[in-house]
Formats: structure tokens, C-alpha cells, sequence
């Protein structure tokens, strides 16, 4: 077994260069998983791919790949998949943690999975767990449990995908992002029926909902979000696209408050979160971020006034539950 055939494909030149299908995709990541790959072949294959733009076959046919290796999820299977993978550089707090916390509130357990979210130099998504109250999971298994108990949990990718993890951290060597990144977004580890999905660059929108359809997920949302996470900037229109019954899916959101911050502006404390949550503190415009993005995967999940069950969730946040 060899890469060279698919670099072969993907780099003979102008007019006869193509893309991959989803099988030599899914054949070309499962050698590099299995560690079959030399390694120049590995960076030569992501890198070819990056020059020439990722198609959702690719997409779609790498991250069968990946599940190909993933360990078995025995657990209850969570209502929503929600990845966090951005480098995190332009983001201030983890605000949308909060937000997943009053998705699991309404009964609908999530799984937060991820790994750059805890490079960020203002404040890491991990850094935010236990202000937020959300449990990190030692592996599949663990994470399974405190669905079950919690309703929500973050399990990172070095607990489930290692390799996938290597690949990742190609970028150190490499100095671009590769097709990985993308794959890890649409991932869904354990097979949620929905997905809320953050991307930094625009044109990622469409090729992350295409590659979802060809995985067969019903509903999804994607948006450019904060530092590339899902989350809304409320001061902002913003465009949504998505899966809704696995046809392709636009609209537009309004801004929510005239406030035009950018989210990184302050130097944050993660301790804010729990302020926040436990009402020791107010802020209006981080108190829309949790809300605007709360919405937002409320109406993934197909509630029909999303907003309005946000906001008394929101309320009831302190009562025993909210389900």
C-alpha cells in the first residue's frame, strides 16, 4: 500500500490534476492512521490537498477514516455534537460553555470534543471547564458517563484520537492548517443526531455542511464564530448555514444588542463564567453571547422558538432542573 498514487492524482499539473473520491480518501487516511505512510507522503498529500482546496468527498471520505479508529461509544448517545478546535487566538472567554450547559439544561446532552481550544493566550477553553462547571472526560467511556450524569462533558482529542491529534499538530511543522482541521468539525465522534460547528474562514461554511450531508447528519449549523467556535458575536449580522432534514440550509441572523466590542478586547478571567452563571456579576453583551448562541443550537435541535426557551432556561438556570 502506497500514498503515491493518490499524490500522483492530485498533482500531475494544470488540467489534469484532480481531487479524490470519498474511497481513495477514506483509503489514504486510513494508511496514514495506521501509520502505513511515510511521513514525506503524509505532508506532501495534506499539503497538495491545502494548494488544492479540500472537496467534501475528501472531507467526508477522511473522517470515515478516522471513525474507522475511534473507540466504541457505549453510552447514551448525545443530542448534539458540538467541536472546538480553534487556534483561539482572536477569542477572549469561552462564553459559548455556558451556553452548552443551558442545552443540556433543556434535556439535551451534549458533547463538547476539541483540542487548539487550549492554546488560547487570553483564555482556554480548558482553563474555563470548572468555572463552567463542565466535566472533562479521561476517555470515551468517562465522557459516556458524565453524559449521563451531567448532560454535557468536553472530551479532548489526545483522550480519544491520538493520531488524529499527531496530524493535527502537523501544522507546528508544516505552517498551515490542513484538511484535518476541517475533518475534526465534522467528526462527530459519537454519531449525535445534530451538530453546531464554528469556522474562522467563510468558505468553510459550505464545505463543512457538504461533507455532513455525504455523512448522512440530518441537522447542523454552521457560522463564522468567535476565534472560529461556535459562537455568536451578538453585536454582529451574521449568516447561517447549514443541514435542516439533510437538505442544504441558509438564513441570516440579526444582531441582538448595538454593542460592537470584539470579544478579545479585555483581559478575561475565566472565574467571569461562573460569576456569570451564578448572577454575582452582570454583563450584558457576554449574557447575549450565551443566549444568541444558546438559540442558535436550540433551533439545530428543532425547537421551535428557540430564543424564547434560551431566555427561561436562562431564568431557571438556578432551579434543581430545567428539563
Amino acid at each position: 500500500m502506497s500514498l503515491a498514487p493518490y499524490i500522483h492524482a492530485m498533482g500531475r499539473g494544470p488540467g489534469r490534476a484532480r481531487s479524490l473520491n470519498r474511497e481513495e480518501a477514506r483509503d489514504a487516511l486510513g494508511q496514514i492512521l495506521c501509520g502505513e505512510a511515510a511521513p514525506e507522503a503524509v505532508g506532501a498529500l495534506l499539503m497538495l490537498m491545502r494548494y488544492r482546496g479540500e472537496s467534501a468527498a475528501e472531507i467526508a471520505g477522511f473522517a470515515e477514516a478516522v471513525r474507522g479508529t475511534l473507540p466504541e461509544w457505549t453510552g447514551p448517545v448525545p443530542a448534539l455534537d458540538w467541536p472546538s478546535y480553534a487556534a483561539g487566538r482572536s477569542r477572549g472567554l469561552p462564553w459559548f460553555l455556558l451556553s452548552a450547559r443551558l442545552v443540556a439544561m433543556a434535556g439535551e446532552p451534549v458533547l463538547l470534543h476539541g483540542w487548539n481550544s487550549h492554546q488560547s493566550p487570553v483564555a482556554s477553553v480548558r482553563d474555563a471547564l470548572d468555572a463552567a462547571e463542565i466535566g472533562l472526560a479521561q476517555d470515551v467511556q468517562d465522557a459516556a458517563a458524565l453524559i449521563e450524569r451531567d448532560k454535557v462533558v468536553y472530551l479532548p482529542l489526545e483522550h480519544f484520537a491520538p493520531r488524529a491529534l499527531d496530524l493535527l499538530r502537523l501544522r507546528e511543522v508544516l505552517g498551515l492548517r490542513s484538511a484535518v482541521n476541517t475533518v475534526m468539525r465534522v467528526l462527530n465522534p459519537a454519531r449525535a443526531r445534530a451538530s453546531v460547528q464554528g469556522v474562522f474562514h467563510p468558505p468553510y461554511r459550505e464545505l463543512q455542511v457538504d461533507a455532513c450531508a455525504l455523512l448522512g447528519l440530518q441537522a447542523m449549523t454552521v457560522i463564522k464564530g468567535g476565534g472560529g467556535e461556535f459562537e455568536r458575536h451578538p453585536g454582529k449580522e451574521i449568516a447561517l448555514f447549514g443541514l435542516r432534514a439533510g437538505e442544504p440550509w441558509t438564513a441570516q441572523a440579526s444582531g441582538l444588542v448595538d454593542e460592537t466590542r470584539r470579544l478579545a478586547d479585555s483581559a478575561p478571567n475565566p472565574a467571569d463564567l461562573g460569576r456569570l452563571w451564578a448572577g454575582e456579576s452582570e454583563d450584558l453583551f457576554a449574557t447575549e453571547i450565551v443566549l444568541g448562541t444558546a438559540e442558535l443550537a436550540l433551533a439545530t435541535l428543532g425547537y421551535p422558538q428557540p430564543r424564547a426557551f434560551a431566555t427561561d432556561l436562562w431564568t431557571r438556570r438556578h432551579s434543581a432542573s430545567a428539563a
